[in-house]
């Protein structure tokens, strides 16, 4: 399998394993879009990291294969391309990107669908489309601008430059950098943690932002507001409340 989907103290490993630079062809697309839904589906999936491996996170899609697509194969498959990586996005549980090595192209789009990202010290992230002719094609002209800002994402787009780990953090393009070898220890712990925390309250946090940042403030203060009131239909609140009435706060157990 290209990806695959490990499952360990409440956080899912989405793995690449496609070497040797986790290129996303096809049969990749369609089984991260499979997993995904499927981390979105099981109950003893409360957080998610994706990762590629202790050398590459992903290259960018496959080159050789999409050479061989015309207009019209194109057409019918960039939806599901979309698809596959619009599935990461929209996993309504916290998701964190562990970067090693090069997150290019579609790797660099994939990162952009979590909602944190560890980088290693010596990673290397980047939108070369540009270099063959093309735009970014799996959501990188739509997610990169909302992260960065328009003028750094364009910078990034109309260059195909790569930015090393120090510039992608003081863009806001990653939001931690550890040494290599601690990548994937620091973003599991960074899921753990938040897996056992108020399952309902984190989805209802990570819909409201997204949402929020897709449409007017007035629509988004109508999301956040009834998300608000309906969390107090939930046990976690009552847990929640309850803690920090009887014990101070920060203390909730929540499963």
């Amino acid at each position: 399998m290209t990806v695959t989907l490990d499952v360990a103290e409440g956080v899912g490993t989405l793995r690449l394993d496609r070497p040797p630079m986790n290129a996303l062809d096809v049969a990749t697309q369609d089984r991260l879009r499979e997993l995904a839904e499927e981390a979105t589906r099981r109950d003893d999936v409360r957080a998610v990291v994706i990762y590629g491996g202790e050398r590459v996170f992903a290259a960018g899609a496959d080159i050789k294969e999409m050479q061989n697509m015309d207009h019209t194969a194109m057409v019918l498959r960039s939806r599901g391309l979309q698809d596959a990586f619009t599935a990461v996005a929209r996993i309504p549980k916290p998701v964190v990107a562990a970067i090693t090595g090069y997150a290019l192209g579609g790797g660099c789009e994939l990162a952009l669908c979590a909602d944190y990202r560890i980088a290693a010290d010596n990673a290397k992230l980047g939108q070369p489309e540009i270099l063959l002719g093309l735009i970014p094609g799996a959501g990188g002209t739509q997610r990169l601008p909302r992260l960065v800002g328009p003028s750094k994402a364009k910078d990034l787009i109309f260059t195909g430059r790569m930015v090393k780990a120090d510039e992608a953090l003081a863009i806001g393009l990653v939001d931690r950098v550890v040494p290599a070898a601690e990548v994937y220890e620091q973003a599991h712990t960074w899921a753990a943690k938040l897996a056992q925390g108020p399952a309902v309250a984190l989805r209802a946090a990570k819909e409201t932002v997204d949402v929020g940042l897709e449409t007017d403030i007035d629509t988004g203060l109508a999301v956040e507001r009834n998300w608000f009131a309906g969390l107090f239909a939930t046990e976690d609140r009552e847990r929640g409340m309850r803690s920090f009435v009887e014990e101070g706060p920060g203390k909730a157990k929540f499963l």
